[in-house]
């Protein structure tokens, strides 16, 4: 190794021969003052594998969040479906027994005449069925315009709109001698456009299409109980009480002249002219047992309307409505139910199936 002089005052430099494995530096490179030209790097590279480490635990959570809101939307729907199965069976159990039963005698039924209501236990959970007769309702092409605007105010309708609704279901349901009805004109400047079909209305949810009829109206909805009673809600009692809409009281199928006393709404009970003193006497009658025919004349009577437009009993078309429950594993009831309903007409002797199932309803909803 030979050694280079840079004059006076700076240090001297040895050059390395080849072989050596270190060279001199000058002085000031180790001043520990100085920081190294690399160190900066290694900071920045420090920040960047934090910031890194920061998204992918942020990216982490996020995807765990979704995974567990999708596991738990997963298991309602599963539930869902168990519960859509369990009502649906209950359903079919329902209107077969009711169907032995109308072989049986009175006395030997597996359903009584007059139930209104079956309670169901499996093993993986409860279902309670409804036996609604169409004769519970009103026929809605036959149905007096009077009982219309009856059955609108005891829904809750303002009187003026409910005299403007009869009307129009009126004007929907009847022929139009001069070509265009009263309410032609609205349904065509709607868009898009319809004309009214003054015809039979063959399925009640036409009604949706007659003017003046809300969805709230037609399928009912939830109002305060304050608003019904007058009086806030004590503590622990509903501040919501369900509100039948007109798919509830009327129907295609429905009765002529008399509804049946044991399942007819209230809303039902009033538009055929009783007054409110009967309707609650009769449903608190009914809550006790179920009317039979011979027991309804003498009960009206007490009430001075023995001319009121009652039966006991259906026709041979019936809706049956299954609200289910699942079973947990601690053997509770969970929170989660649902609603099916199917309307069943029972066939008379000689058609291949004694039962044929006019229309099926996958959500429905009970009170």
């Amino acid at each position: 190794m030979r050694t280079i002089s840079r004059g006076a005052g700076t240090p001297a430099c040895r050059v390395p021969a080849p072989g050596d494995a270190f060279c001199c530096l000058r002085s000031w490179d180790w001043s520990p003052t100085k920081k190294r030209p690399n160190e900066s790097r290694h900071g920045s590279a420090l920040l960047t594998v934090l910031w890194l480490s920061a998204a992918l635990g942020a990216i982490a959570f996020s995807l765990a969040n979704t995974v567990l809101a999708e596991t738990d939307r997963t298991s309602t729907e599963v539930d869902g479906l168990r519960c859509y199965y369990l009502a649906s069976g209950a359903i079919h159990r329902a209107y077969i027994e009711e169907l032995w039963s109308s072989t049986q005698a009175p006395d030997s039924r597996r359903i009584p005449i007059g139930t209104i209501a079956l309670n169901y236990v499996f093993p993986s959970g409860n279902a309670r069925v409804e036996i609604i007769p169409e004769t519970a309702k009103l026929d809605v092409n036959s149905v007096s315009v009077q009982d219309l605007f009856r059955l609108g105010v005891a829904l809750g309708i303002d009187p003026e709109r409910a005299q403007e609704i009869a009307a129009a279901i009126d004007d929907w349901r009847r022929p139009s001698p001069a070509g265009a009805g009263p309410f032609d004109g609205y349904y065509l400047s709607l868009a898009p456009s319809f004309p009214a079909s003054h015809a039979s209305i063959q399925e009640i949810e036409e009604l949706l299409r007659v003017r003046g009829i809300t969805p709230d109206i037609f399928y009912g909805t939830y109002v305060p109980s304050q608003s019904l009673t007058g009086v806030p809600p004590e503590p622990g009692q509903p501040r919501l009480i369900a509100r039948p809409g007109l798919a509830d009281c009327l129907s295609v199928f429905g009765s002529r002249d008399r509804v049946d006393a044991n399942t007819a709404s209230p809303a039902v009970l009033a538009a055929v002219g009783l007054d409110p003193y009967g309707i609650a006497e009769i449903l608190k009658r009914r809550r006790i047992a179920p009317f039979t025919q011979d027991q309804l004349g003498p009960f009206l009577q007490s009430l001075g309307a023995p001319n009121a437009r009652l039966r006991a009993g259906g026709n041979s078309i019936v809706t049956f409505r299954a609200t289910a429950h699942l079973r947990l594993p601690n053997g509770q009831l969970s929170d989660l139910k649902r609603t099916v309903a199917a309307q069943v007409k029972f066939m008379p002797t000689g058609y291949d199936s004694p039962i044929h199932i006019l229309r099926w309803y996958d959500m429905a909803w009970s009170n």
